[in-house]
């Protein structure tokens, strides 16, 4: 039989099978003596052992499409980058990163803030606006009221999809608003430190009502520092930046000081949004080892979403 490990726990994974019933396996001992590990996500055939209690050994793991070696998922389209609106406030930091480094790896991203009921209208359009040109999806949702869900709906049929973010943002209360019932255990946020309880304690898969439309929850994200990265190909990762640099009158610009940069052109224009070309001097003065270049945190979302 085939099927998709929805989850690994302690030696045993939890395959769902085409009909949706899900059996309990063992992988056979060759995976290990070969240095392979199953993951969820993998697309694996199986022998039944006992049919009554849905156990079975796995005996095959089909090829993958990519892996991730943390969280440890295999077979991912793209992954959902949930940021809560509020409580707590939007990290413009970590949205750069993440957008970078899944831009770095090919895998689409879908950058949704949640807790839309929290924040004025204006506010949340703000935000998405400083995305507009970043080369990835862009949506506004309430996991509480199921505003926006359905849009989101559709971004995701028919994908397997990863859901990234930090503790606090909803992500679980996410998935369940999805599914429309309770999937994963909810976190409460802390008061002392607005930040929130991690509840994920192992990567798990989850079909929504869909057909083929999958997501995971994870109890962690990958290292957001890309392997290989430099400060000099920085821009290649900031799409809006990358359309602008070839007009600049040095192949070379870093768009930091270089006379006739048309980043900074169009930074002035408007065209650019300054919170994403503040990201990227941060990012590259990182990449380089100079100086962190300080950027003030703002307490509201900037006018026009610049």
């Amino acid at each position: 039989m085939e099927g998709k490990i929805i989850r690994g726990i302690a030696g045993f994974y939890y395959v769902q099978a085409r009909d949706r019933t899900v059996w309990q396996c063992r992988a056979r001992g060759v995976f290990r003596r070969e240095g392979l590990k199953p993951l969820a996500g993998d697309n694996v055939t199986f022998e039944i052992t006992h049919e009554g209690d849905r156990e079975g050994n796995i005996t095959d793991i089909l090829p993958r499409a990519n892996m991730l070696i943390r969280p440890p998922v295999a077979n991912v389209d793209g992954v959902l980058l949930t940021f809560a609106v509020k409580a707590p406030d939007v990290s413009h930091y970590l949205i750069n990163r993440f957008l970078v480094l899944l831009r770095q790896k090919g895998l689409p991203a879908i950058l949704c803030f949640n807790k839309k009921d929290l924040a004025p209208e204006e506010e949340t359009e703000a935000y998405l606006d400083i995305y507009r040109n970043a080369g990835c999806g862009l949506c506004a949702v309430s996991a509480k009221t199921r505003e926006g869900l359905d849009a989101l709906r559709g971004l995701l049929k028919g994908r397997v999809t990863a859901v990234a973010g930090p503790s606090g943002a909803g992500k679980s209360s996410l998935i369940n608003a999805l599914s429309g019932e309770q999937l994963t255990q909810t976190g409460q946020l802390s008061k002392k430190i607005e930040r929130g309880k991690n509840t994920t304690r192992h990567s798990e898969l989850f079909l929504l009502p869909d057909a083929d439309t999958y997501v995971f929850d994870t109890p962690g994200f990958m290292s957001l520092t890309p392997e290989g990265l430099t400060a000099k190909e920085l821009h290649r990762y900031y799409p809006e930046m990358e359309a602008a640099g070839a007009h600049c009158r040095f192949a070379t610009c870093t768009h930091l000081t270089e006379p006739g940069c048309a980043v900074r052109e169009a930074l002035e224009e408007g065209k650019i949004s300054r919170v994403r070309y503040d990201a990227y001097r941060l990012y590259y003065d990182e990449l380089s080892g100079q100086r962190p270049v300080y950027v003030k945190k703002a307490k509201k979302a900037p006018r026009e979403g610049r």
